[in-house]
């Protein structure tokens, strides 16, 4: 199998779409499988190896760290007619996977589309609901053509159905369980930044409209005086409501900008209670990492995230977008230690059966079957017209 992927966003850019394709690119190389990647250019070229393919770029307007591509089709063209791929895996549908989409089209190959990011409940926090029947439009044309669309959680797949999508596969998402575990619990990160409070909140993401960030910052705000003295908080990201938040936030929170690796792991582990209150995620790649971290997680009812968190048992689900819900549930968790560390338990050995070879393993079962059902449709139409030309007519 020979694999040419599409995406607008890899290292070392930090979101969980990049992440999820670094990860794949490894275990592609695990197995063997030749692979080329087209990704646009964020950082110097010298920093991108064989078989990664920078494309130049400009800045995103609704995500100034994401890249919009601006492909040349001639040299990625050239590079296909010479690698020859069996199958193309199109991780966007834009500009990049526009480029593999009309490459597909061109050649009748193989390929699928993978669907990572609810946009059309982004644009309601853009102000811009108004293009949502135009964005289900544009996707529906684009999902058209290709062998699968590929979802990562079973409420994404059940979001696309209700649009009309068909030939559905779930591919859901994996996690480092040595790095992402409870032994990375260390006092050392409070004396770090002077935390003396004996509940510990963390929240790990990108600080933007679409993850709730407003209702992040009123649950804040509005917890009784009694339970600001109990808690504190660690915000652990960036994005363009950074400066807003530091702004409004109470004193009790401290903001450490990204994090990666073992850091980020001890950080996990550290703390009490894992608080995210995005409505619009797909998946929540970092919902499963403070599992495996062996933290109990606050959530809002919503998403993707609803594949990973069992009520009472993993987690606490509240009613989106209310920051009275996750105030109520603070004060209602946070002064049950032993409830919260046996549900931070079950949370991490829902995650140790979440493998990432096991799940990249059935996405290379499903795109062979997707490249044997093309063969097996050319080989039917093939007997079907010699069968019509041998006809004889009396």
């Amino acid at each position: 199998m020979r694999l040419a992927l599409f995406t607008d966003t890899f290292l070392p850019q930090t979101n969980g779409v990049a992440r999820t394709l670094y990860r794949l690119t490894e275990h592609l190389n695990h197995r063997g499988i030749e692979h080329l990647l087209f990704t646009p250019k964020s950082a110097p070229v010298d920093s991108y190896a064989d078989p990664i393919r920078p494309i130049s770029s400009i800045p995103f307007f609704l995500y100034p760290e994401c890249r919009l591509a601006l492909p040349s089709m001639t040299s990625i063209q050239n590079e296909l007619k010479i690698f020859k791929p069996d199958l193309l895996h199109l991780a966007t549908p834009f500009n990049m996977g526009l480029s593999g989409l009309r490459y597909a089209h061109s050649r009748n190959l193989p390929h699928v589309v993978s669907y990572h990011t609810h946009f059309d409940r982004y644009l309601e926090y853009y102000r811009m609901k108004k293009m949502v029947p135009l964005y289900w439009k544009y996707m529906k044309w684009f999902h058209r053509s290709c062998d699968a669309t590929l979802a990562p959680s079973h409420e994404t797949l059940d979001s696309l159905r209700l649009q009309g999508f068909s030939r559905l596969k779930l591919w859901s998402r994996g996690i480092d369980c040595k790095l992402y575990s409870p032994q990375k619990r260390s006092l050392e990160v409070r004396e770090r930044y002077g935390i003396t409070a004996p509940l510990l909140l963390l929240y790990v993401g990108r600080i933007a409209p679409e993850k709730d960030i407003s209702t992040l910052t009123l649950t804040m705000q509005k917890l009784p005086e009694s339970m600001q003295s109990q808690v504190h908080w660690l915000i652990v990201g960036d994005g363009p409501l950074l400066p807003e938040l530091r702004a409004q936030a109470p004193s009790n929170v401290t903001f450490t900008g990204y994090k990666h690796g073992e850091e980020l792991a001890q950080l996990y582990a550290s703390a009490d209670l894992f608080v995210f209150p995005s409505s619009t995620e797909t998946f929540g790649n970092v919902v499963l990492e403070a599992m495996a971290s062996g933290l109990p997680v606050l959530a809002a009812d919503a998403g993707g995230v609803r594949d990973l968190v069992v009520p009472g048992r993993t987690g606490i689900m509240v009613e989106p977008r209310s920051p009275q819900a996750l105030v109520r549930a603070i004060c209602t968790w946070g002064n049950q230690p032993v409830q919260l560390s046996a549900m931070g338990h079950e949370g991490r050995r829902l995650a140790l059966g979440r493998s990432w070879t096991s799940i990249f393993d059935r996405l290379i079962d499903d795109y062979k079957e997707v490249i044997e059902g093309r063969l097996a449709g050319s080989a039917s139409t093939t007997f079907i017209v010699n069968s019509r030309s041998n006809t004889v007519h009396h």
